[in-house]
C-alpha cells in the first residue's frame, strides 16, 4: 500500500457531508479526553491493538486529533479517524464499524481530519500506507507517492 499525498488547500466543501451525517443522526467530532479509554478499547476490539496504539498518541495532542463518529440514537461509537498520530502531518489510522459502512461515515471522518490538518497550517497531508487508494483519490484527490512502499512502517515490530 503506497503513501498518498493530498492538497489541503483544495478540499471539497464539508457542508453537504455534515448535513448527510445530521440526517442520519450521526455526530462527527473530536473525541474528548474522558472518552479516551472507551475509544481506545473500541478501536482495539474492532481493528486491533496497533491502531489503538496510534490513536492513543492522537489523544495526547492539543487539541485531540482523534475524530469520532457517534450514532446518537444508539449512543454508540461507530467510527474514528486520527491525524498527527504516527508522524506529523500524517492521516490515519481510520475505521468504520462494519455495520455502518456505505453510509458516508468514512468520508466524513476523513474530511474532518483533513480540515483539522489544514487548520494546523499544513498545505499537504500524507496518508500513510493508504489502503483504499481509490476512495482517497475520489474523496480528496489524493495521489500515490512513488517508491513509498513500505515507507515508515518498514521493520515495524509485529506480534508473532
Amino acid at each position: 500500500m503506497p503513501d498518498m499525498l493530498v492538497k489541503l488547500y483544495d478540499l471539497p466543501d464539508l457542508s453537504p457531508v455534515r448535513e448527510a451525517m445530521t440526517k442520519q443522526n450521526i455526530t462527527v467530532r473530536p473525541a474528548l479526553p474522558p472518552e479516551k479509554h472507551l475509544v481506545l478499547e473500541w478501536i482495539a476490539d474492532t481493528f486491533g491493538q496497533g491502531w489503538a496504539s496510534e490513536a492513543d498518541v492522537a489523544f495526547s495532542n492539543q487539541p485531540c486529533s482523534c475524530i469520532i463518529a457517534v450514532d446518537e440514537k444508539e449512543s454508540r461509537l461507530i467510527g474514528f479517524a486520527c491525524y498527527e498520530a504516527t508522524c506529523k502531518n500524517y492521516f490515519g489510522p481510520t475505521g468504520v464499524d462494519p455495520e455502518y459502512r456505505g453510509r458516508g461515515i468514512g468520508r466524513a471522518l476523513f474530511l474532518e481530519a483533513l480540515y483539522g490538518l489544514k487548520s494546523l497550517g499544513y498545505a499537504y497531508c500524507i496518508i500513510g500506507g493508504a489502503g483504499p487508494v481509490e476512495f482517497y483519490r475520489k474523496t480528496a484527490g489524493a495521489i500515490p507517492i512513488e517508491d513509498s512502499v513500505p515507507g515508515i512502517y518498514k521493520g515495524m515490530l509485529k506480534k508473532l
